[in-house]
Parts: C-alpha cells; structure tokens; sequence
C-alpha cells in the first residue's frame, strides 16, 4: 500500500511535468505564426511578469499571506536589478527562440545549461576548473553539436537566441548565489516575484518599445483574454509546481524528473507540431549530451555526501535536518545544498537543471543522507 507522503510526492512530480511541458507547447502554439500567430515574444512575457507581479502584491499587500522581507535601496539596487535584468534577457532570448526552432530542438538544446552554469560559476569564482567536471561539460557539448547537426529545420537565428538565453539565465543564477547570499536575503516564491518580477517587467519594457511596439501599431493583433490569462496562469502555477516539488524532494529528483518531461515533451512536440521533425542523429546527439549530464549529476551527489561529517550517526542526521528543513520551511534561496556542517545550508547555482519557463525558479534544500535512507528516489 503506498504511503500518503509518497503519493503526494509522485502527485506533486506528475503535476510539475504536466504544467512545465504545457507551458512550453503552449508558449509556442501563442506565438508561431503558424497556429495563434502572436508573434511578439517579449509581449507574451512582459504579460507573465505582469500577472506575476500582481498576484505577488495582492498576497503580500492585500490578502497579507506573507509578510514582506526587509529590502534596502542598496540591495535592491546591487541584488535585485541585476538579476532581474539576466532573469528578463533569458526569457526574452528563450522566447523568442520559439519563433525560430522546434519545441524538440529548444529542449536538446537545453542540456546545455549545466555547461553555462558551471563555465559562468568558475568565471565568477564560486565553482572550481575540475577536470572530471570539464569532461562531463565537454561530453554534453558534443552532445548537443551532434544532435544540432542533425537538425533538419536548423535556424541560426533561433539557435543563437536560445543559447543566449541559456546562458543568460546561467549567470541569473550565479548572480543570485554570489549577491544574495552575501546580503543574507531569503526569499520565498511570493516575496521573489514581488520584487523581482515589477523589475524584469521594466527591463523588457525597453526592447518592446524599439522592437515590437512598432510592428503592433500596424498588424492585425490577435488577442484573446482567457488565452492570455490561461498562459499566464500556467506560468505562474508552473512556478509554485516547482517549489513543491523540490520541498519534498530535492534537486536530484527534479533534475531527473526534468529529464524524463523533456522526453515526453519531444515527443509530444512532434505530435502537436507535425512540422517538428525528429532524426535518428537528433536522438543520437542528445542521447550523449544526457549521458554527460547523468555523469555529472553523480559527481555532484557524490560531492554532498563526501563532505558530509562521519562523526555524526544517520539518525542524528535524519534529526538535525528534519529540524532545519521544518524551520525553514517558508525560505527560499538559490539552489542550495547542504554543506554538512552545523546545518548550514549553502548555495550552488551549478546543482540544479532549472525550468525556464517558469517565471521564477526556486531552489532546493537538499538532504540527501535523510532522504536517501527514507527512499530511493533522489539517487
């Protein structure tokens, strides 16, 4: 008989897999010309953040759901803008991307994102050159080389836009690490989109008005409110789906749970999309990008629990991080894991494959000796 708790965890990563795949085909069904024919992507986010934005004040504002952090100008100002500048460049850039390539190809293209995270956390000197760690990122470079090869539609601009867009949100990433965790802010996902949504709104505004506010004076547009507000209540659903899911489980989990929806995703692209056409060399490039991701996921988990203390028992353990996750259970930082000492939790932006079409990606707090003695679904 399966338990409550593990119901709900599968229920939880069934919901995630189910939003996140919606969102993305149906981001791309708005915005090909083919199909809704809204061809304006920075729109379609500029409405996601929003909508996001909104929802966040009436939490925190009107309803008083949560209380609000105590934010300065002086860490709005080095914290939150940048952040939210690379947050809005990597959905614009990603977006966009839909305009170009397939669904299918956008996803293959993604397993390069542990590559960004790692080359942009050595360059800004929160992550070291490891030469295991290299091979692995070299591995899902040719990965995606031979799967990019393969690509029958391959389109330079949409390529260029969707690998921008990765590494955008790459160093969004080690940028929240190395800055908010040095001013010892901690968010949740409503105070996160509070202050970083308004901000990344503003940003797009810019490239909107020089790049698409023109052509919309003069096309016909198609807009439909329940579309619009459907998209964007995905999005924002899709957002709190992670958060669930990595508070019950942990990052290898969803890594592996992101996995299996990519898969899911190419295939139901080619179906939604009959355009989209998949090759055995597509197949082929992404089944060995994958095995260089699966590798260095190894590395990471084996790295945890190496640095975990051997002078602690397993049930102490269980305990202490028991206590520190029921305690801060409403704390949100960027994809943390635990360091093993005094229960602290550290942060390391390379640990985690995120979403992006979420309008915000939270983190986890990864406790992986307690977890892995009370299943085996993190490893």
């Amino acid at each position: 008989m399966i338990s409550k708790s593990l119901f709900l965890t599968y229920l939880y990563l069934l919901v995630y897999i189910l939003l996140s795949s919606g969102v993305i085909l149906y981001n791309k069904w708005v915005l090909s010309p083919k199909y809704f024919n809204f061809p304006f992507p920075i729109t379609l986010t500029m409405i996601h953040m929003g909508f996001s934005g909104a929802v966040a004040f009436i939490l925190i504002r009107v309803l008083k759901v949560v209380a609000p952090v105590k934010m300065t100008f002086e860490i709005y100002a080095t914290c939150v803008i940048p952040i939210s500048a690379f947050f809005a460049s990597s959905l614009w850039f990603g977006n966009t991307a839909y305009l170009h390539i397939s669904v299918a190809f956008i996803q293959m293209l993604k397993a390069l994102m542990p590559v960004a995270t790692f080359l942009m956390a050595v360059m800004c000197g929160t992550d070291k050159l490891r030469w295991d760690v290299f091979l692995n990122m070299l591995l899902v470079s040719v990965g995606v080389v031979v799967s990019s090869y393969g690509e029958i539609h391959f389109n330079v601009i949409g390529t260029a836009y969707q690998v921008t867009g990765i590494f955008a949100e790459a160093l969004r990433l080690v940028l929240t690490q190395v800055l908010l965790q040095k001013k010892g802010l901690t968010l949740n996902p409503i105070t996160s989109l509070y202050y970083i949504a308004p901000c990344s709104f503003a940003f797009l505004f810019v490239p909107w008005y020089f790049l698409e506010q023109p052509g919309m004076e003069v096309s016909q547009i198609k807009f439909n409110f329940w579309i619009f507000f459907s998209n964007a209540m995905c999005a924002l659903a899709l957002n709190f789906s992670i958060f669930l899911v990595i508070a019950r489980t942990g990052a290898v989990t969803i890594r592996v749970a992101g996995v299996l929806k990519d898969w899911i995703l190419i295939a139901l692209s080619t179906v939604i999309f009959p355009e989209s056409i998949i090759t055995g060399l597509n197949i082929t490039g992404y089944a060995i990008a994958l095995c260089g991701v699966v590798f260095y996921n190894y590395i990471k988990v084996k790295d945890v629990r190496s640095s975990q203390l051997p002078v602690e028992s397993i049930p102490e353990r269980m305990v202490k991080e028991w206590k520190l996750e029921k305690k801060s259970s409403d704390i949100f930082t960027p994809d943390s894991e635990d360091d093993g000492s005094n229960g602290r939790v550290v942060s390391s932006a390379s640990d985690l494959n995120v979403d992006e079409e979420a309008p915000l990606v939270p983190s986890s707090r990864i406790s992986h000796i307690g977890r892995s003695q009370l299943s085996n679904r993190d490893v």
